[in-house]
């Protein structure tokens, strides 16, 4: 059955000629740019479910994958993220915005979940053990620099996935931080690494500037 949405949908898609055709992570990292102005256009539980399964397929050290998401599409909930992030037109005007945080403390309570379940229970208890006495010998603020730089691996990923899988972002670090994780009920202890809109472009924006290889490596 064709629900309203669906057809709403469609005929928005229609109306602005979106392609949602997949392209290559090649062709993904060289068109890829943040996008400030979105259509009204919505994303559906199926295409972000996607989405982020293929972002939880960003390496990590030692299986930990301290990242988390929270999807936001209510309206309210971006009005006042948009508040909390300077006014930032994209967080109120895109479908989605996506919080991604880092929790090492949520991580560290349920390592049983990240050790291969291919090992030895012996191998697995050790592993644990192993874990728990590094980063428990480790500073709240060295635990939570780790797990956001692992975290920004993640982000690589979301970015440049959704950009194959035919959406627009624009990532964002310029917000209160307490304040989106009060609007957002994120833990205390945990680092936002980014928040990003996402959904289909309503314009080109800018074109990507980059350096050239050249520029920025030293072969040896």
């Amino acid at each position: 059955m064709i629900t309203s949405d669906t057809t709403a949908t469609a005929l928005l898609s229609a109306e602005y000629a979106i392609s949602t055709e997949r392209i290559s992570a090649a062709d993904a990292a060289m068109t890829r740019h943040s996008v400030r102005s979105y259509l009204d256009i919505p994303v559906s539980d199926d295409e972000l479910h996607s989405l982020l399964a293929l972002t939880s397929r960003a390496p990590s050290a030692f299986n930990l994958q301290p990242w988390r998401f929270i999807v936001v599409r209510d309206q309210a909930v971006k009005d006042a993220l948009k508040d909390a992030a300077y006014g930032q037109k994209q967080v109120g005007q895109a479908p989605v915005v996506i919080a991604l945080y880092a929790d090492m403390d949520d991580t560290l309570a349920n390592l049983s979940e990240v050790v291969h379940t291919d090992l030895t229970p012996e191998k697995r208890a050790s592993t644990i053990a192993m874990l728990e006495k590094n980063f428990g010998g480790m500073t709240p603020e060295a635990r939570a620099n780790w797990a956001n730089g692992q975290t920004n691996i993640a982000l690589g990923y979301l970015l440049l996935i959704a950009k194959a899988e035919g959406f627009d972002t624009s990532p964002m670090l310029g917000f209160e931080s307490d304040r989106v994780k009060a609007i957002l009920g994120i833990p205390a202890t945990a680092t936002i690494t980014a928040i990003v809109a996402l959904g289909r472009g309503a314009d080109d924006g800018f074109r990507s500037h980059r350096h050239a290889v050249e520029r920025t490596t030293t072969f040896r």
